[in-house]
């Protein structure tokens, strides 16, 4: 120990270790009421945004289906004219 650039270790006082266990175990509690906190109001809005999906997915496919078939009448239109 004598070969520390500083000297040896101090002691630290019994309340500043109380203090600082304290503190660590209050923020572990915090952050473990926090994630539960936040981790069900995400689900509530993955729940949303599914049911927005499903919507959305039902909205595009009828636009595709629609846009399909305005290409296939265009085609035809230019195939019928070429004739």
């Amino acid at each position: 120990m004598a070969d520390l650039p500083y000297g040896p270790p101090v002691r630290v006082s019994p309340l500043i270790r109380f203090g600082r266990w304290s503190f660590l175990t209050a923020g572990i509690l915090y952050g473990a009421f926090h994630q539960n906190r936040l981790s069900k109001r995400e689900v509530k809005i993955r729940e949303v945004e599914a049911k927005e999906k499903a919507i959305r997915d039902e909205k595009i496919k009828r636009e595709k289906a629609i846009a399909a078939a305005a290409e296939l009448k265009n085609l035809e239109e230019m195939v019928n004219k070429k004739d």
